[in-house]
């Protein structure tokens, strides 16, 4: 039985394929293709450069327009890019997400009884 995590992520991953598919067909009405795995995953570093300049407006060290609502924007675009990756690569990433957060939890809770 999925958790309820997990059933709000698969939601989060059909939305996010849907999206990817419209952009699919721009793609290939601009350049006779969509974007291949590898172009996605270089839109997400772009995705993260801008994530990055948002934090460090966030932080006073650049300037920004209408921050909060730029920050949450790019923070779904970095969700949405992640969702399609995983779902491109055929990563279950609730299971990915509970296997790694268990395991972090694991070496953290080891390292704080030292």
């Amino acid at each position: 039985m999925k958790s309820p995590a997990s059933s709000d992520l698969a939601q989060l991953t059909a939305r996010a394929r849907q999206i990817r598919e419209l952009y699919a067909a721009l793609e290939t009405r601009r350049a006779g293709r969509p974007w291949s795995r590898a172009e996605l995953a270089q839109g997400f570093v772009g995705d993260v450069g801008d994530l990055m300049k948002l934090v460090m407006a966030k932080e006073g060290l650049r300037p920004a327009k209408k921050l909060d609502a730029a920050l949450a924007h790019e923070l779904a675009d970095c969700l949405w890019c992640v969702l399609v990756l995983a779902d491109v690569y055929g990563v279950d990433l609730a299971t990915a997400f509970d296997r790694t957060m268990a395991g972090l939890e694991r070496k953290l809770t080891r390292k704080r009884a030292k």
